[in-house]
């Protein structure tokens, strides 16, 4: 798993290893293929998240070779590996949450698609999520799930139970809800601006549910300082 800085700083040991630009990725998260995740600052990995980043495409070469070149070749190196998942800045997946990259059946044979999801993403306790794409500001509550391919655009609220199903296009500024998911209302201009220096209701109550003291954070918003209060 790589970071911007990726080398990791000396610390005493506790739930979280922090990088140097300043991830925290608990001890107790399972993460597999970490040569194929990116992490892009002050990001938040809660324990018994899964990280499937072992899930990925091999680049392939534009240029043909001869069977002799071939047989001479090294086997691939992780070099060759397409980044499986990348995750932006100030991003927190809370405890039990299942990231894995969305696949199909292509001639026979199943793909692994890159998972992108963006900065100050807020994912909910028991998640599952193969969405293709998460753009920025995005507050997903607990137990939603995300299936393959879907799309869901910047300031966006995604309701708990939710389903959002395989190739749905979530457009910006809504909120989605049932199973299947729809849109079921749009967000207000205030939405994601903290007001009051208070947290509000559903703010509150996330931050108490992925253990995080009740800091000054809203949904949507920057979410620096719940990071920073996650130790």
């Amino acid at each position: 798993m790589s970071s911007r800085p990726s080398a990791a700083r000396k610390a005493a040991k506790g739930e979280y290893i922090e990088t140097d630009s300043g991830n925290k990725v608990s001890r107790r998260a399972h993460i597999s293929g970490t040569a194929n995740i990116t992490l892009g600052g002050k990001t938040v990995i809660q324990s018994e998240v899964v990280l499937r980043g072992d899930l990925h495409r091999l680049k392939t070469s534009s240029s043909t070779t001869s069977s002799t070149a071939q047989q001479q070749q090294p086997p691939p190196s992780s070099s060759q590996h397409s980044n499986a998942i990348s995750i932006g800045r100030c991003t927190i997946i809370s405890p039990n949450c299942t990231i894995r990259p969305p696949a199909r059946v292509s001639r026979g044979l199943l793909s692994h698609y890159p998972m992108k999801i963006g900065d100050n993403v807020f994912i909910g306790p028991h998640c599952r999520i193969s969405a293709a794409s998460i753009s920025s500001h995005v507050h997903v509550g607990a137990h939603a799930v995300l299936e393959p391919f879907c799309l869901i655009r910047d300031n966006v609220k995604i309701l708990p139970h939710s389903v959002v199903p395989a190739n749905m296009v979530v457009p910006s500024n809504s909120v989605v809800g049932g199973r299947p998911a729809r849109v079921v209302a749009e967000l207000g201009e205030g939405w994601g601006v903290q007001a009051g220096g208070g947290v509000g209701g559903a703010a509150a109550g996330a931050a108490a549910t992925s253990g995080a003291p009740g800091e000054a954070w809203v949904e949507g918003g920057d979410l620096r300082e719940l990071v920073r209060s996650i130790r």
